[in-house]
């Protein structure tokens, strides 16, 4: 039974979307905060020690003028441009200034490789790019394949070249007015397209319209604990140009006019300790792969830094107990897991002010979306049983939920794949109890099948890694020809520790004493890290094909 403090029937019960006639997000999250001179927007720092602060009045300024220049350029509204930037002031300034014309903004990686970049922006036909140094190089290598791409601005002079079309960031706002008026957007027109990080196939582009940003906030402030309180300051390494960083950090805390602290430069978790630490963060986003590490390298971190952390919410992927217990009783904080996926963001999750978190679980769906866990035909199943988590385009009053995807860009057909009837599918499977908790069993295509057990490889993985040698871990079937498939489990040695056929022997007696015999793995290979998506995702299905290619070549 569900016990302590539990609003969460009372909150769904009260809660209306509230969309109004007229949105832009440039105007949500930028112009409404202008007025208020000082009101820090942005703290950026970078791994040089450089760092500069910037309020809204600056973020507005910038934001203008980009526009104007961009609209020179030859930018109109639904015309894509692609921000190729990592955390910098540069960023807001480029998102800002594209929702101003009515435009979509296309966030893209600094770290994306030359054919990443070459199918985006072919397959959007973006007309200008924003892109910051890093990119520079691989950005020039495809841009003769890329024949929508018309412009492209570089934030630094160095990268320019002789090329007419290259334009310096810093010239193009010094000579540019603020006279170009701001679009009249619906809140269903588009706003911003984002690529899917390509775990289960080749990458679609997600058109989103100005309200899914709306449709974001409910889960937003509830798994922050009530954000915005007064001197709440977020920090996330989530990279702004994914959706855990764009729709679940950068702009619903500019949303509520509150500072974000952005760095360039690489995760390490003694980095993101001082990083809160100095800039006195309260809320933040850290996917289960960063706490791990976290975890992992300062076990006791409060005896080493002044933390003024109060909410945690992670996703992405299954946060397990021994994550979660850690950051209660090391960080302080119950940590918030929460669900969602690009099409359809911030729809399942916790928020223990309000009702409690299970450990391990999902959490619940929050207020506003209508969730469920359906079969095949679309039909929700019974609590206890597995199914697949979908939303539908109804809450629970009968009114629209904003926070869905417009479609994939150019592939009707696969937007049509993605709905039975008015249920949205997820693609991925949970368990719903009878509390309405949702626990998470893994993508459709992860779970899989030995020796004719249903594996769910996040149960395993969330074992293991509460063995001391085990910094990280994924597990995916190896082919068998008598059992149909192995538990096989890619382990990524915590520090201090060397692979031994000893370690070997312990780490399967640790899962064998706490899980289903059948569920332990019958073979553990070392790594030295696993594939991930650049958003924190591991790559199951990168591991699953070279096992399954290792299989061919013993037939041979």
């Amino acid at each position: 039974m569900v016990t302590g403090c539990d609003r969460y029937e009372e909150l769904h019960a009260a809660f209306r979307w509230d969309v109004p006639a007229r949105f832009n997000i440039f105007d949500a999250c930028c112009r409404r905060w202008a007025g208020e001179a000082g009101r820090t927007a942005l703290i950026v720092e970078d791994e040089a020690g450089g760092g500069s602060r910037h309020d809204y009045v600056q973020l507005l300024d910038a934001a203008e003028r980009l526009s104007t220049a961009l609209h020179a350029l030859g930018v109109r509204a639904g015309d894509r441009v692609a921000i190729v930037l990592p955390q910098r002031f540069e960023t807001a300034v480029a998102h800002m200034a594209v929702y101003r014309l009515g435009a979509v903004a296309m966030p893209l990686s600094i770290l994306f490789g030359p054919d990443a970049l070459e199918y985006r922006l072919q397959d959007s036909a973006a007309g200008v790019a924003i892109v910051d140094p890093a990119a520079g190089a691989a950005l020039r290598s495809v841009w003769p394949l890329c024949p929508d791409l018309q412009a492209l601005v570089s934030i630094d002079a160095d990268a320019l070249n002789d090329d007419v079309r290259v334009h310096d960031w810093s010239a193009l706002l010094a000579n540019a007015g603020r006279t170009v008026p701001p679009a009249d957007t619906c809140p269903t027109d588009p706003a911003v397209l984002i690529y899917t990080s390509g775990t289960t196939g080749p990458p679609k582009g997600a058109l989103m319209p100005h309200q899914a940003l709306i449709g974001n906030l409910p889960g937003f402030v509830a798994s922050q604990n009530g954000f915005p309180r007064a001197g709440d300051v977020f920090w996330s390494p989530a990279d702004w140009a994914w959706t855990g960083g764009l729709m679940d950090v950068l702009l619903p805390t500019l949303y509520f006019g509150q500072p974000l602290v952005g760095f360039r430069g690489r995760f390490s978790p003694q980095r993101a300790f001082d990083l809160m630490a100095r800039h006195a963060v309260t809320n933040t986003f850290l996917f289960p792969t960063a706490l791990k590490a976290m975890m992992k390298a300062i076990p006791r971190p409060r005896e080493q830094y002044a933390l003024r952390l109060r909410a945690i919410m992670s996703a992405g992927e299954a946060v397990g107990d021994a994550v979660f217990e850690w950051c209660r009783d090391a960080l302080g904080v119950t940590v918030n897991e929460m669900f969602g996926q690009t099409e359809v963001n911030y729809i399942v999750g916790n928020s223990n002010e309000e009702w409690p978190a299970r450990p391990g679980s999902m959490g619940r769906p929050y207020p506003g979306h209508r969730v469920a866990v359906i079969d095949d035909a679309g039909v929700p199943v019974p609590a206890g049983e597995i199914g697949e988590v979908a939303v539908h385009r109804l809450d629970r009053h009968g009114f629209p939920d904003p926070v869905f995807f417009l479609g994939y860009w150019n592939n009707d057909a696969a937007t049509a794949r993605k709905y039975t009837g008015d249920w949205c599918r997820t693609g991925d499977l949970a368990v719903c109890d009878g509390d309405g908790y949702l626990w998470y069993q893994g993508r459709a295509d992860d779970v899989f099948k030995a020796a004719g057990y249903r594996i769910g490889p996040s149960e395993v993985e969330n074992c293991l890694v509460k063995h001391p040698a085990v910094a990280n871990v994924a597990v995916v079937p190896k082919p068998d020809p008598e059992r149909g498939a192995l538990v096989k489990a890619y382990v990524v040695l915590a520090a201090g520790y060397t692979p031994s056929a000893e370690l070997i022997d312990a780490l399967q007696a640790h899962v064998r004493g706490q899980l289903a015999p059948y569920e332990y793995p019958k073979e553990i290979e070392f790594i030295e890290a696993l594939p991930m998506t650049t958003t924190g995702k591991v790559q199951r299905r990168v591991l699953r094909l070279r096992e399954q290619e290792r299989a061919r070549q013993r037939e041979l």
